[in-house]
C-alpha cells in the first residue's frame, strides 16, 4: 500500500497554494472545481508526495492540532531565513537531535510543518 496524499481543508486556498509553492517548493499538479462551492488544488514534490488542498463553501473548522507534515531540506539555516523573510514565525527550534536538526512553522490553516535537515554523516540507529 502506498500513501497517495494528505488532505488539508482550508478557507484560504490561494494563500495555502502560495505557502506550499513558495516556502516548500511544491508545484501545482492540478486545480479544479468538482462542483459549485468546492475548489481543489493538488500540489506535488519531485518524489510523488502530494498535498490536496480542499476549499468548501463551509468553514474549515478549528486549527489542526496534533498533525504535522515533515519536509527534508538541504539547509535548515537557508530555510529559516526564507520563512523569516516571509514573516512566518518559527517554533520548536532550531533543535539538534542525534541525526538531524529541525524547526516548525504553521501553514495558513494551522497545520504544523516541520523542516528537517538530516545529518547524513551520522550513523543510523534502529
Amino acid at each position: 500500500m502506498n500513501c497517495c496524499w494528505s488532505t488539508i481543508t482550508t478557507e484560504k486556498l490561494d494563500e495555502s497554494v502560495n505557502f506550499y509553492t513558495e516556502i516548500l517548493g511544491l508545484s501545482v499538479a492540478r486545480r479544479f472545481s468538482p462542483f459549485p462551492g468546492t475548489k481543489i488544488a493538488f500540489l506535488k514534490d519531485g518524489n510523488g508526495f502530494k498535498i490536496e488542498l480542499l476549499q468548501n463553501s463551509g468553514p474549515a473548522g478549528a486549527p489542526k492540532e496534533g498533525i504535522s507534515l515533515g519536509f527534508e531540506v538541504k539547509s535548515l539555516a537557508d530555510t529559516l531565513a526564507l520563512v523569516q523573510s516571509k514573516q512566518i514565525p518559527a517554533f520548536g527550534g532550531p533543535t539538534k537531535v542525534p541525526g538531524c536538526s529541525f524547526f516548525f512553522v504553521k501553514d495558513p490553516n494551522g497545520v504544523s510543518i516541520q523542516f528537517v535537515e538530516n545529518d547524513h554523516t551520522a550513523p543510523e540507529t534502529h
